[in-house]
């Protein structure tokens, strides 16, 4: 699969000055909802993930809200059965009022249980290592972690198997070394 191609169809690569949800400020910012808003798109790349974990055991998969909640249920889907007929579970955490993932909707894990995780685009790590450290305080085992597009050029390492459909290597900037900014470009919001 050309994923090059497949991003530039669904017009997720954008250019120009754009400050990430992990407040750096980058010069490509990927929309993954120009994915997310295409099936054929998403069901293919989280195709992929389901692919490469297969074989891990998993019986949930869980994503961060919002977009994770699109990719953990395309995701489980994919994985399907398990040998004793149950699907495969999606669970999605979401923020809690002070901007905390929590799991809510009497989502639960069993001690042991082999979950994935998956997320969209790969910066920092951070809301992943918050859906990693939700996922362990339950007792759950991480099998591994899925995302649609790793920006970093694999530079985070979670400590647990990782994969990702498409590999690219965006340099991002601290707000206050930013060149983007030194250029006077106009910041956008993501």
């Amino acid at each position: 699969m050309d994923i090059d191609a497949l991003l530039k169809s669904t017009g997720a690569v954008l250019e120009g000055h754009f400050r990430l949800a992990s407040g750096r400020h980058s010069g490509t910012y990927i929309e993954k909802f120009r994915i997310m808003e295409n099936p054929e798109a998403t069901a293919a790349l989280c195709g992929l993930i389901a692919d490469h974990f297969r074989d891990a055991g998993a019986t949930a998969v869980v994503g961060p809200a919002m977009g994770g909640v699109i990719l953990a249920y395309e995701t489980a889907k994919q994985l399907g059965r398990l040998p004793d007929g149950r699907q495969v579970r999606d669970v999605f955490a979401e923020k809690d009022g002070e901007g905390l993932l929590i799991f809510d909707r009497g989502f639960a894990f069993t001690s042991g249980q082999p979950v994935l995780v998956v997320d969209d685009v790969l910066t920092t790590g951070g809301s992943v290592r918050q859906v990693l450290s939700l996922v362990e305080s339950t007792g759950a085992t991480i099998v591994g972690v899925g995302m649609l597009i790793d920006r970093t050029n694999g530079s985070v390492d979670f400590g647990v198997p990782f994969y990702a459909c498409h590999v690219m290597e965006v340099e991002s900037f601290a707000p206050d070394d930013c060149p983007l900014c030194r250029q006077g470009l106009p910041l956008v919001e993501t």
